[in-house]
């Protein structure tokens, strides 16, 4: 049984007319909401992009990218050289010395410059010219502001040209010799001085020479109270890596002026020496005021009491000045008894 129509009804409704019909005064449905009035409503809207694919000009692009590519090799080359210098140039001599230095600061240079000057190639010419505004968002991200940030990351990816393969691969053979460098240096340094650095190579019987004129002295010669003189072993007054450590100072006192924790059976006649390596960082400890009989740095101004076993009385210093022991030879000479009885210089770590 067939239902009944309405008098002059079209037998079969078009398919554009197909939705219920709205009444006066309602909303509309959500695909006449959309603000993309001329999308098919059949296919999907295309998603937005923030940032376009590629450069306005890839022409110019490409040439920009040749020469990006050129300063990454340059960089490449630089890099590869800087570590050459550094382990095939010695460094015996001051002229040496400088020579290594001006190579190795000169391919470091170029390394940064080419690798600086490539970026800014690769930003002003290849990548596009686009300025963003971002709103500023509470700290808790929707899943929706996410998943756009999500899209605004592959977008400046591509956008950042970096899919290039010959910017890319030089780029990255650019930066290798630069993060190898360091690792060179690092191991230039060698193994852990151990023990080394406890000793010096003052030894028993080793004369006392003045530093500069290298002759030893007698306890007569250094009479006069208040003088302060630098001594160095005999045997290494030219060897300046003994030197470094054993370079030392004797003072002469007044009788009753010298007091503990000073050790008086390493003194001989109201002489004392101590090391002249300061205890802070190793600076020379070279002044001396004899009417305070303080022992003065004058890097970082550590102040040592000389009379009271080169105690520190102001400064950065840790400890005191280590005192040499002392005593004379069959000719009367002033000659050390031992060595230090404790390491000299700065008290670091490596010193084991």
């Amino acid at each position: 049984m067939s239902n009944p129509r309405a008098p002059g009804a079209p037998d079969e409704l078009p398919a554009a007319h197909a939705h219920p019909h709205r009444v006066i005064g309602t909303p509309p449905p959500a695909e006449a909401r959309t603000m993309l009035a001329d999308v098919d409503m059949g296919q999907a809207r295309p998603a937005r992009r923030w940032l376009p694919a590629g450069p306005p000009n890839a022409r110019l692009a490409k040439k920009a990218e040749r020469i990006a590519a050129a300063l990454f090799i340059l960089a490449t080359l630089a890099g590869i050289g800087f570590i050459a210098a550094y382990v095939g140039l010695e460094v015996g001599s001051v002229d040496s010395a400088f020579r290594s230095n001006l190579a190795l600061g000169l391919a470091m240079s170029v390394v940064f410059l080419a690798l600086a000057v490539g970026a800014v190639i690769w930003v002003r010419y290849i990548m596009p010219d686009v300025e963003l505004t971002e709103e500023r968002h509470p700290m808790a991200s929707t899943p929706e502001e996410r998943q756009a940030f999500a899209e605004t990351f592959e977008q400046g990816a591509e956008a950042s040209q970096f899919k290039r393969p010959l910017l890319r691969r030089t780029l990255i053979a650019a930066t290798l010799p630069a993060l190898a460098a360091p690792l060179v240096l690092l191991r230039d340094l060698g193994p852990l001085p151990g023990t080394y650095l406890r000793h010096t190579v003052w030894r028993k019987g080793t004369r006392l020479l003045v530093f500069g004129p290298n002759t030893p002295i007698r306890p007569g010669d250094f009479s006069s109270p208040g003088q302060m003189i630098t001594v160095v072993p005999d045997g290494y007054q030219d060897d300046m890596d003994a030197l470094a450590a054993a370079t030392s100072i004797i003072i002469k006192f007044a009788p009753g002026e010298l007091q503990p924790p000073t050790v008086m059976n390493w003194t001989v006649d109201d002489i004392v020496c101590y090391s002249k390596i300061c205890t802070h960082v190793g600076c020379p400890a070279a002044l001396y005021e004899q009417t305070t009989h303080h022992i003065l740095c004058p890097c970082h101004q550590s102040t040592f009491d000389a009379p009271r076993g080169a105690l520190v009385t102001f400064g950065p210093a840790p400890r005191p000045l280590p005192q040499l022991p002392l005593t004379t030879d069959a000719d009367g000479y002033l000659v050390a008894a031992s060595d230090f009885h404790e390491p000299v210089g700065p008290s670091f770590w490596e010193r084991g």
